[in-house]
């Protein structure tokens, strides 16, 4: 849970006058679509096995789920589903072109960015942070490995301190009411004292994979996002994903909403400054998008087989770079599952990829109304059953969720 705006009549009234034109502009386009109920899907299409598209619909009518699902198996679509509204003061439907905010997926890209320097040997996984970020001030900078960064054992304090929409509500997020670069986030609160000895435990933090961006910056001389688009974003032709910034109307983007506790009510998400998040949560991308990327990602386009299978090995908490990782069975079958989950506020994301089997499950959404641990195992466990799935998938992490991701 993390972000904010500067907190001043004219930047809210500006910003409300700008998002209030873009929905209007998306509402004249849509017009049509906007009539529909929140929670009418898209049309089906013949492609879409009966008992896998009537599981996803049912799923996602029961547990009021606003946003899209692609499956994708051997690079080829068997499912694309979009629900609920992208806009609901506006009436303006998810559809097939709706991007949204992908929080923590944003760290698969860059631990790929990370191990991509590391097989043109311009980095040691196992060399201090310091030798690439020399001016680090913290207690940890030559004690702390790459490595440790990429695994989250890190050690280093964690960035963010609100851990539910109801903290925040009471106390704000004071870490994204105010604009900073990378290094002030880096400076300012990723470098204090090592919460515990490098490498004892799994601490999932965000400050790990802002130091990772700030390698990538040092190493190349350019900025992250420079970098991104460079060596992932152009390459693979992913034309809706990007970095959010507060300054920027992104066409198409969904807004989100949370649910508060107090009402039950779903409610805009708090103002922020995305690019906060930075390598740690600050982009945006579309499933087609996310699944291109997953595709390219074990297919051996964006990294070899060698940095694919140390990204992918399980560590403490099953977790390796940038995922999760860990075994699921099927029909009495054990498939290797890599899950990537993200959240911010009523944001919520998962790319879910079943290794053997080449399926990629991607699931985006704009509030945090459904379970997506729950669906996204689900959906990977219908797609490959021979008969209906019953009850919950026997996927060990399928409730797992990190309180900010």
């Amino acid at each position: 849970m993390h972000c904010l705006r500067i907190k001043t009549i004219t930047a809210v009234a500006l910003a409300a006058m700008l998002a209030a034109n873009a929905a209007f502009a998306q509402a004249a386009s849509r017009q049509a679509a906007s009539k529909q109920t929140a929670l009418k899907p898209s049309t089906p299409t013949s492609a879409q096995p009966a008992q896998l598209l009537a599981f996803v619909d049912d799923y996602a009518r029961q547990h009021d789920f606003s946003g899209s699902v692609l499956i994708v198996q051997h690079g080829k679509p068997r499912l694309a589903r979009q629900y609920g509204l992208a806009n609901r003061a506006f009436a303006i439907r998810n559809d097939a072109s709706t991007k949204y905010k992908i929080a923590s997926i944003t760290k698969a890209f860059t631990a790929v960015l990370i191990l991509q320097l590391h097989e043109q040997g311009r980095l040691d996984l196992d060399a201090p942070m310091r030798r690439y970020l020399p001016d680090y001030r913290g207690s940890g900078g030559d004690r702390v490995s790459v490595r440790q960064l990429l695994n989250h054992t890190s050690g280093l304090v964690n960035f963010d301190q609100v851990t539910d929409a109801a903290q925040a509500i009471r106390s704000g997020l004071p870490n994204y009411q105010l604009p900073h670069t990378a290094r002030q986030l880096l400076d300012d609160y990723c470098s204090g004292d090592l919460v515990h000895a490098p490498g004892a435990k799994f601490d999932y933090n965000n400050c790990d994979y802002i130091a990772l961006g700030q390698i990538v910056e040092r190493i190349y001389g350019q900025s992250y996002e420079q970098v991104l688009r460079e060596r992932i974003v152009d390459p693979l032709g992913l034309k809706d994903t990007g970095m959010l910034h507060q300054r920027d109307i992104v066409a198409g983007l969904a807004d989100s909403y949370f649910r508060r506790d107090d009402s039950k009510a779903l409610t805009p998400d708090l103002p922020a400054y995305p690019e906060n998040w930075y390598a740690a949560g600050a982009m945006y991308s579309t499933p087609v998008d996310l699944a291109r990327f997953a595709d390219a990602w074990f297919g051996g386009r964006l990294i070899g087989d060698k940095a694919l299978a140390a990204m992918i090995a399980p560590g403490l908490d099953d977790y390796g770079f940038g995922v999760w990782s860990y075994p699921v069975r099927i029909d009495g079958r054990s498939y290797h599952a890599v899950k990537r989950p993200g959240r911010i506020m009523g944001a919520q994301a998962q790319l879910y990829r079943i290794v053997e089997a080449e399926l990629t499950v991607v699931v985006l959404a704009n509030t945090d109304a459904t379970d997506l641990d729950e669906f996204v195992a689900r959906i990977g466990k219908q797609a490959l059953s021979k008969q209906a799935a019953e009850g919950r998938a026997s996927d060990k992490h399928a409730s797992d969720k990190p309180a900010t991701d």
